[in-house]
């Protein structure tokens, strides 16, 4: 796990069968599921871009000590530079500050199901932006995983008459998702891992500053044990590890078969409300795997 953490993109090579990193994909999904549990605890004592700036913050300079520990802090080039900014800016700020800032109206389940398109549309846009080849398998895995993903959520869906601003500021952060995950098979940036996600995470964080100070108040930041928890676990588990663990998959795998892996994080983020938040949860909510697991199953088959 250490070595792919530490793996430069220079230096990543195409999947071939039987290659796909398990084990850094399993660790990336509980990390990544167990984020919005997280994230409901820290809210509750502060407001979304302030908690996002802070977090990015800090998560970006410690990534970047990282690099400077393990040897991959070396100059980037300007353009390089601004490339990685851009990223995080579409990966951290907009991803997450327009999802985070949606769920203030619209429901958790509602933004699970929206954000868990995200799969079916990188595999419909990785063709003709990275060349990538959707077959038949890959197409009815990638449905599979949407139907699963449906059918996990479907009690919380019943009925219900979600805000239209709140739902659109999450369809703006999971195009930011789309957008940066495509644009980083794209342009392949060469800096290490830790330095590529340190500079995207100061990035964003930048970028969220000005609209975190203008929308929000420091008077509504409450000071407790549970929120310094939160966050860092947020920082060190979520916006380092998974990120990096998430870029790292990426340098191994297609776009489209390391985005089926986010049908998990529905299932699996119910898992944690339960076992975290004491959400209720019923046994038919979990039926929805079967088809996710097929889905996941086809879409990265000989990927």
């Amino acid at each position: 796990m250490k070595s792919s953490l530490a793996l430069p993109a220079a230096a990543a090579t195409p999947t071939t069968a039987g290659s796909t990193p398990w084990g850094s994909i399993a660790l990336f999904c509980v990390l990544w599921s167990s984020a919005f549990a997280a994230a409901k605890i820290a809210l509750r004592d502060c407001p979304p871009l302030t908690l996002l700036t802070v977090r990015f913050l800090i998560a970006g300079v410690l990534m970047l000590g990282m690099a400077a520990v393990t040897g991959g802090l070396r100059r980037i080039p300007p353009r390089e530079l601004l490339c990685l900014a851009g990223l995080g800016v579409l990966n951290n700020a907009m991803y997450l500050g327009f999802s985070w800032t949606g769920m203030e109206t619209v429901s958790s389940a509602f933004t699970s199901v929206l954000v868990s398109t995200n799969p079916l549309l990188i595999g419909l846009l990785a063709g003709p932006v990275l060349g990538e080849r959707l077959g038949w398998r890959k197409l009815a895995g990638l449905c599979l995983g949407l139907l699963g993903v449906v059918l996990v959520l479907r009690s919380r869906l019943t009925g219900m008459q979600e805000d239209l601003q709140g739902t659109l500021y999450v369809a703006i952060g999971l195009l930011g998702l789309v957008a940066g995950t495509l644009a980083y098979k794209r342009l392949k940036p060469r800096a290490s891992l830790w330095s590529a996600t340190g500079v995207q995470a100061l990035a964003g964080s930048l970028a969220l500053m000005p609209f975190a100070l203008h929308y929000e108040s420091i008077e509504q930041v409450r000071l407790t044990a549970s929120l310094f928890g939160s966050v860092a676990y947020s920082i060190v588990l979520v916006s380092m590890g998974c990120y990096a663990l998430w870029f790292s998959i990426l340098n191994r795998t297609s776009a489209t078969s390391a985005s089926a892996l986010h049908f998990l994080m529905p299932p699996l983020g119910l898992l944690f409300g339960w076992a975290v938040l004491g959400e209720a949860v019923s046994w038919l909510d979990m039926v929805g795997i079967v088809p996710i697991a097929l889905g996941i199953w086809l879409a990265t088959r000989n990927a």
